[in-house]
């Protein structure tokens, strides 16, 4: 029969070893919860980064925010309230641990929302800080423990990041609120990185717009010169912008309506060649010149002369010009290869260079009277001619060329063009020859400008063969 055995009674010794806390494993346990810590916030934040960079909507990425900034501070729940562009504010996002507690917490976040809406004046544009902590705090009660910061973007409040816990022995920390700040900051990154998108998918169609409007424009300029009997041409069109404000036509004065592709059927036929500039540039520029064009185009086929073709252009555009604050210089010459006369009136535009072969000379073709188009209602124009005889050359130029200046801010200016006009026509040997030396040397003169090409430059060269 056995006998029972006594119970276990530990010696004093094992009891020592039970009861006293080695302060080397203490401080392991301790170092080790620390890590874990450490890196659970690592995580958490990387993760964060990590949406930033692959969300691109940004409600799914602000949806984030205050679960994120509520684990890395181990705090009940955090609250996201964005300022509106009119003023208002907006409790955007809400995360919080106690779903029972959520509900509760909802409601009185609403209810302070509404206090700040009522409390804001209608001349502020975001609502005051000070009023929303004061409202939150309000309405949270004095036994939740709350810390908010600011959402900075470029310098201006957009918004508030709360973080709350119901815990009476939560402290915020320094480091806790640091943590709360780097979210907050993440947040300003990704509401400014959504703008940025947003303004730049604008820029985006804009630029398509531009496109299609430089195209549109490049189409009515002539495509290539007419072959007008006894005379060469060559012209170019280069534009500051991709829309620009320089015009040049050549117009088959032809009374067959039929003729709309800018042909002429009748080798006889008169040509009307004009150039304009108007005032500005890009695409408020650039409609008013496809505007001129049209009712240019159309005022030619009236058989009327060129100074009362500009005095009726004129009259038609006042209103319009006067309402968009813009006027338009033009200079409009017909030829008649049968005479090999060409009779021109100006309307303020650089006056046309002649180079007469006879006398190798250069004559300006201008008149006495002429306004811009637009300036006045009831401007007069005034008619001139000339007779040209084989071997003159004519330029037709914007101020795109005169005004073009170097590094030291002088310009290419009238004297200089007239006198590089005179050598192309004595060394080059056709219109062509003579416009690209006409371009290569206003570029070699700006180049090193910091803003080269300021302005649209465009030119027309005729010579009677």
């Amino acid at each position: 029969m056995s006998v029972p055995q006594p119970p276990f009674q530990p010696t004093d010794r094992t009891s020592s070893a039970a009861t006293d806390v080695n302060p080397v494993v203490a401080l392991k346990e301790l170092v080790a919860r620390l890590y874990r810590e450490q890196n659970k916030v690592q995580d958490l934040l990387s993760s964060l980064g990590f949406a930033l960079r692959s969300f691109n909507n940004l409600n799914q990425f602000l949806e984030l925010i205050p679960l994120i900034a509520t684990r890395v501070t181990d705090a009940d729940g955090g609250v996201l309230f964005l300022y509106k562009s009119n003023g208002q504010v907006s409790l955007e996002k809400l995360h919080c641990q106690d779903i029972h507690q959520r509900k509760q917490i909802r409601k009185a976040l609403e209810t302070a929302t509404s206090a700040v809406t009522t409390a804001l004046t209608t001349a502020q544009i975001v609502p005051a800080t000070a009023t929303l902590d004061a409202q939150v705090s309000h309405h949270l009660g004095s036994q939740i423990q709350l810390f908010g910061t600011t959402i900075l973007v470029k310098q201006a409040e957009r918004g508030r990041l709360y973080v709350f816990s119901s815990d009476p022995e939560y402290t915020w920390t320094e480091t806790r609120q640091k943590l709360v700040r780097l979210v907050a900051d993440q947040t300003a990154v990704a509401i400014e990185n959504d703008e940025l998108k947003v303004e730049l998918r604008k820029k985006e169609r804009l630029d398509r717009e531009l496109e299609i409007g430089a195209e549109i424009q490049l189409r009515l300029l002539p495509r290539q010169c007419p072959n007008v009997p006894g005379v060469s041409l060559a012209a170019r069109c280069q534009p500051a912008n991709r829309v620009g404000g320089d015009y040049y036509d050549f117009i088959p004065i032809e009374r067959d309506l039929n003729q709309a592709d800018g042909k002429s059927s009748n080798p006889d036929s008169c040509w009307g060649l004009v150039i304009g500039d108007v005032m500005g540039k890009g695409v408020p520029a650039g409609l008013i010149m496809t505007m001129t064009r049209g009712m240019l185009r159309a005022e030619a086929l009236n058989e009327h002369s060129p100074a009362r073709i500009l005095q009726h252009l004129n009259r038609v555009m006042y209103t319009d010009l006067e309402n968009s604050h813009r006027f338009v210089t033009l200079f409009y010459s017909e030829y008649n290869p049968q005479t090999r006369r060409l009779t021109y009136s100006n309307a303020a535009h650089h006056p046309p260079l002649l180079w007469q072969a006879a006398t190798k000379t250069v004559k300006r073709l201008d008149t006495l009277e002429g306004m811009l188009i637009g300036l006045e209602a009831h401007s007069n124009y005034e008619d001139a001619q000339v007779q040209l005889e084989p071997g003159d050359t004519i330029i037709y130029y914007t101020d795109g060329f005169t005004d073009a200046a170097n590094q030291r801010g002088d310009r290419f200016d009238e004297e200089r063009l007239e006198g590089e006009f005179k050598f192309a026509c004595r060394h080059c040997q056709d219109p062509q020859a003579i416009l690209e030396y006409l371009f290569a040397q206003v570029h070699k003169f700006i180049s090193g400008a910091t803003n080269q090409n300021k302005d649209d430059m465009t030119l027309v060269v005729m010579r009677i063969n």
